[in-house]
């Protein structure tokens, strides 16, 4: 694996570059449904600042998960470049969502649906940082033909795993293309907003909590991992809004 690249003077990480190949690569499909939805609003704006939420609320909902560690030697901890936690990220890049609509003056709903493939684009693209610089995401050992071991690794291992960031990789582009085609499709039907949005809390919890099940995480609550325990809050809650969305729907007179 190649944790960095060495041009010239400057080492460049692997890992960041590719999060920054996410973030400008989902600011150009936001600015894409932004358009279709006829939003005025600068996409590139909205996710470099969902983008640098997110990294913070990773880097802390990494390191609360070990408040022993933090507390007995907490600033080395805080400004490490590794150690990065899926629902900690959404729940900072959400919050600055929610935050972003709000002064945008779109609503809230309109607004998550059309963030929603962008999100699963850059998250599945960020993954392929962790692949390249091998910061431990990957799975537990496996002896199929494309299983990878990553002996120059930040986290080496010499043994063949299961490369997880790239299982991540690409099941997040298919629902990020799902995200979108059903964009696609019920924009014409004006079906209620904030759809996208409960799929895309649902799919995403469903598929990280199934590769968890080959992640070498601890585990904690009922045998799950912390990933796993957020998952299941995820799809709770994009089955809960939806259940809200469809008896809104049904309540209003129709024409």
């Amino acid at each position: 694996m190649i944790p960095y690249l060495h041009l010239g003077p400057l080492t460049v990480p692997t890992f960041g570059l590719m999060v920054a190949t996410g973030l400008l690569v989902a600011s150009y499909i936001l600015q894409a449904d932004f358009q279709r939805r006829g939003i005025q609003s600068d996409a590139f704006l909205v996710i470099g600042i969902a983008g640098l939420a997110g990294i913070v609320g990773a880097r802390l909902y990494h390191v609360f998960e070990s408040p022993s560690e933090l507390f007995a030697n907490p600033w080395p901890l805080l400004i490490s470049r590794f150690g990065f936690a899926w629902f900690g990220g959404f729940l900072g890049g959400l919050v600055a969502l929610l935050i972003l609509a709000r002064r945008e003056k779109i609503p809230m709903l309109i607004f998550l649906d059309a963030c929603s493939p962008a999100a699963a684009v850059g998250y599945a693209i960020g993954r392929i940082g962790c692949l390249l610089s091998g910061d431990g995401d990957y799975g537990v050992p496996t002896t199929l033909p494309w299983g990878m071991s990553f002996p120059n690794g930040v986290v080496p291992t010499s043994e063949r795993v299961h490369p997880t960031p790239l299982y991540e990789f690409f099941i997040w582009i298919l629902i990020a293309y799902v995200l979108w085609r059903l964009g696609a499709r019920f924009l014409p039907q004006k079906r209620p907003a904030g759809e996208i949005f409960c799929a895309y809390l649902v799919l995403t919890g469903i598929a990280r909590f199934l590769i968890e099940m080959i992640r070498l995480n601890p585990r904690s609550f009922f045998g799950l991992s912390n990933a796993q325990t957020a998952s299941v809050a995820s799809v709770l809650l994009g089955v809960a809004l939806f259940s809200v969305l469809l008896r809104s729907a049904s309540a209003q007179p129709r024409s």
